[in-house]
């Protein structure tokens, strides 16, 4: 009887700990998983901005902007892991400044300005977390002397709309 209790015990803490890691693992990739539709929503908000100051639309960027702020202000911190929530922690401050001006501002050329300093911090978010699948595109403004993201390689540059849509290129692709 004591064999039989002894070799059921080791088996039970055998699945036990067996049971634990899987539930541990799926946990971490559930987590995982949410932060990276929390960081492609993100993304989704950002070409929406940009994409409004393509069309040199100063209300849609607007309204944008403050959808933005609302993806942001959601992102759930503790599903991320700890480099991305590091790396994610030092731009929120100023993607939120920049996305509140953006939000707030009437004047296109002012919403350009931010879109300056809102597109460096995200850059700096896009190469050092992974915010989709897909490739991203770093394009640059040689006249403006600025970059931005975009989910094409086709130039549709947002310092200028349509006095200079194509001006720019591909300055690097993140995978």
């Amino acid at each position: 009887m004591h064999v039989f209790y002894s070799n059921f015990k080791s088996i039970s803490m055998k699945s036990i700990i067996a049971t634990a890691i899987i539930i541990c693992s799926c946990t971490l990739s559930v987590n995982a998983q949410k932060g990276m539709d929390s960081f492609s929503q993100l993304l989704a908000s950002y070409f929406d901005i940009k994409d409004a100051l393509v069309k040199t639309d100063g209300a849609a960027a607007a309204q944008k902007a403050g959808e933005f702020l609302k993806v942001i202000n959601n992102i759930d911190r503790s599903a991320l892991s700890e480099a991305d929530h590091k790396t994610f922690m030092a731009v929120n401050e100023k993607l939120v400044s920049d996305a509140g001006h953006i939000a707030e501002s009437r004047s296109i050329s002012q919403q350009r300005d931010y879109f300056k300093t809102f597109s460096d911090m995200f850059s700096a978010l896009a190469k050092a977390v992974k915010l989709s699948d897909k490739p991203v595109y770093q394009q640059y403004c040689p006249m403006k002397k600025a970059y931005w993201l975009s989910r094409e390689t086709a130039i549709k540059n947002p310092y200028y709309g349509k006095a200079m849509l194509t001006c720019g290129k591909v300055s690097e692709i993140m995978q």
